[in-house]
């Protein structure tokens, strides 16, 4: 039985717990939830059990999809007889002996400290992305996890959803739209438009640690491409902005507590891949009127045909459901691979592919070593801003590149 701890019950805690959820229902046995970790202890009493202690914090987003609009959740729900203690500080929970694994869910600048911590104990990892608050620190943590000989995983669900599986299927060796030449997407006034506080966390706008939407979402979309495309992001040139310097919490139809923003707001990326395929992605928290969206999600084409959302068009063929043709055509082995037990759910999945690697004794499919390579391509697009060029991610990964970094790095010792 694997003993997870979590560190870190702001309001994403539900979705992780709809996926541990769903795991149970399918019959993973193999885990329980034996410990909580809060800064303010009535924030992990509130997913203890059903119709008990504090009431929970109500979702901040209503966005079909958003993991961010997940509510109403709780550790009774599927493990109605574990004891589960509470913690309000992360080393009391790791020298407690209550835990062989734990879950960091907590804000970027504290996650090299967690690990550094939970590895020389022996515990597992499955951190949030992005993987650090900067490369010195992501690199700290990948050579301890690798020192120690522990599973290491960051929570990059987004390869693990059910659209980008099927486009990944669509862009391999024997996918229907062949090798992958060139990406496009981007999406501007979707999300805390126009000058929100993102998700109520003022931290997110703050670069000392590590704020940005280029840092908080630019992981989850270079993990994606990267994924999709088979090939490693060798360059980026980027420049980035702060459209908005003033945001807000949203209280009854008032904008009110105002925080001052240094971390990007909005960015704008072209990227080479070393299989020679290019592309561009975009995206801000800002935007005024109403939002835009290139395709129907991501666009990508290939050597054979177009793919964005479900839709896949092949040269002199009718438009049809990718998914459709997936179910048709995809190995038996590849969808067994994408979706084991039948599973759906990317934080389940996600969950799943950590759990049974820790079973194994192996390092999962979304390594610290991949999130490292996520947060070099995301570190690019501000490092290439900053250096007004083109830049290679080795040369961010490698530390050769660091100036947005310095300032960072030396308020919390790290380079």
């Amino acid at each position: 039985m694997i003993r997870i701890g979590i560190i870190g019950c702001g309001r994403i805690l539900a979705a992780h717990l709809e996926g541990y959820k769903i795991l149970r229902e399918a019959g993973v046995d193999n885990f329980e939830i034996t410990a909580l970790c809060s800064r303010k202890s009535e924030d992990a009493q509130s997913y203890l059990k059903r119709g008990e202690g504090p009431p929970q914090r109500k979702p901040v987003s209503d966005i079909p999809g958003d993991p961010l609009a997940v509510g109403d959740q709780y550790l009774s729900d599927f493990q109605p007889d574990t004891a589960v203690e509470v913690f309000s500080d992360y080393r009391d929970l790791l020298a407690s002996g209550r835990v062989d694994a734990i879950n960091d869910f907590t804000i970027h600048s504290l996650h090299h400290q967690i690990a550094e911590l939970a590895f020389d104990a022996g515990k597992h990892v499955l951190s949030q992305k992005p993987l650090a608050v900067t490369m010195a620190g992501a690199r700290q943590m990948c050579e301890q996890a690798e020192a120690v000989g522990v599973t290491f995983g960051v929570f990059e669900n987004l390869r693990f959803d059910e659209g980008v599986r099927h486009q990944h299927w669509a862009f391999s060796e024997d996918g229907p739209a062949g090798r992958l030449q060139m990406a496009v997407m981007g999406n501007i006034g979707t999300w805390w438009a126009p000058d929100l506080i993102v998700a109520e966390t003022p931290w997110r706008h703050d670069l000392i640690q590590g704020g940005g939407m280029a840092l908080d979402l630019g992981p989850h979309f270079f993990d994606m491409i990267r994924y999709i495309g088979g090939s490693e992001v060798a360059s980026v040139t980027a420049q980035t902005q702060v459209v908005e310097p003033t945001r807000y919490l949203l209280r009854n139809g008032e904008r009110v507590d105002p925080v001052s923003c240094d971390a990007d707001d909005t960015f704008y990326a072209h990227f080479t891949l070393e299989s020679g395929a290019a592309g561009t992605m975009f995206g801000s928290w800002g935007g005024h009127g109403t939002n835009t969206v290139v395709g129907e999600g991501p666009v990508f084409y290939g050597t054979n045909g177009r793919v964005t959302g479900d839709k896949i068009q092949l040269d002199g063929e009718e438009e049809q459901s990718l998914a459709s043709l997936y179910e048709a055509q995809a190995p038996v082995e590849m969808k067994e691979q994408h979706f084991p037990l039948g599973l759906t759910n990317d934080f389940a999945l996600s969950q799943l592919d950590w759990i049974r690697a820790i079973e194994n004794g192996v390092q999962p499919e979304c390594s610290g070593a991949e999130g490292l390579q996520d947060l070099a391509c995301a570190y690019a697009v501000v490092e290439s801003d900053r250096a007004g060029r083109k830049v290679s991610v080795e040369e961010v990964a490698n530390g050769e590149l660091r100036e947005y970094q310095e300032v960072i790095d030396a308020k919390i010792g790290l380079g």
